[in-house]
């Protein structure tokens, strides 16, 4: 179980083998034989697993992570995903608006500068 936890909560924290190895200071390969079950991470890197991977210990432990969660947090994933992409492009429009605002004021600003005699 611990394995299975191991792979599936990482995953759905997007983390690779490789970046929670970093994170935990071990190499890449540590990651793996834990999640094939091939090692036990020791008490003392249990708890650095759970603090990096923002999951308790007793979790790590515990049953199988449901799927069903994971699947909950990708579609919480992709809903924040298109969020962020509409609050970008709504920024971008409120840019081009601006920008055009500023270029036809400066175009009025200088027809009526020309209709002054000097």
């Amino acid at each position: 179980m611990l394995n299975e936890n191991i792979r599936t909560i990482r995953k759905s924290k997007g983390l690779s083998q490789q970046e929670l190895a970093v994170r935990l200071n071990v190499v890449r390969q540590t990651v793996s034989k834990w999640e094939q079950a091939l090692s036990v991470p020791d008490s003392d890197m249990l708890i650095a697993i759970s603090e990096v991977l923002e999951t308790p210990v007793s979790t790590l432990l515990g049953e199988n992570v449901m799927e069903s969660e994971v699947d909950d947090l990708k579609a919480i994933s992709a809903k924040l995903e298109v969020i962020n992409l509409q609050l970008a492009q709504r920024k971008a429009a409120g840019k081009r608006m601006l920008h055009w605002l500023f270029i036809l004021l400066g175009a009025a600003t200088a027809a009526i500068l020309q209709s002054y005699p000097y």
